[in-house]
């Protein structure tokens, strides 16, 4: 009996409960790395924003640049699976479509400044395991743009992976540029400029 009340406390196995402390890191190092930037970010500095004792962190993360790439891949994923199903949902022409992708990939890094300060401005030149995040990212992100213009949205993507890459290089320098003047502009007018760099991949 007890050592099932050891493995179990409050309906959560052991491995439950790590996980959700693996997920609380996550978050909290999203909030942290958002308002204090990644250089400026302790680890306890996260477990503070997590309500965690930093005996927890190694449980879960080697070291700081791991637990940076989760938290991207984690903002990053939420980004990509909201955009996608933004463009599955639309039924007007690709025009229309790539803008309301567009615009509701900017309405999202201006509704969460500190996962949108993580996705595009904290990776930069951090090291070899972001980077292989992010180019696999990329691809991803270079498919999806190039489908959001194409006349036929489920099409394989006619243009290659450097002009995709470019384009997503694009779309991110604008929302570097955005960020860093406070969202001085209206989202419509920022996801009208991106859309003009996209529709290089309708070919």
């Amino acid at each position: 009996m007890a050592t099932a009340r050891a493995r179990n406390y409050a309906g959560q196995s052991a491995d439950e409960r790590r996980l959700a402390r693996r997920a609380r890191l996550i978050e909290g190092a999203i909030r942290a790395y958002g308002e204090l930037g990644y250089r400026n970010t302790t680890v306890k500095a996260v477990c503070d924003a997590a309500g965690l004792t930093e005996r927890y962190f190694y449980e879960s993360f080697t070291n700081s640049e791991a637990l940076l790439v989760a938290a991207f891949e984690t903002v990053s994923r939420r980004v990509f699976d909201r955009l996608d199903q933004v463009r599955k949902d639309h039924r007007g022409p690709a025009e229309e479509c790539g803008h309301a992708v567009l615009r509701s990939y900017y309405q999202m890094l201006k509704d969460d400044p500190d996962g949108a300060r993580l996705f595009v401005i904290e990776i930069a030149r951090v090291g070899p395991a972001v980077d292989a995040v992010w180019a696999t990212l990329s691809r991803e992100y270079g498919d999806l743009f190039a489908r959001m213009v194409a006349p036929d949205g489920d099409a394989k993507p006619r243009a290659g992976d450097l002009v995709r890459a470019g384009v997503v290089g694009g779309v991110v320098q604008i929302a570097k540029e955005w960020i860093r003047s406070g969202y001085a502009r209206s989202v419509d007018a920022v996801a009208a400029d991106a859309l003009k760099i996209c529709r290089v991949l309708a070919g």
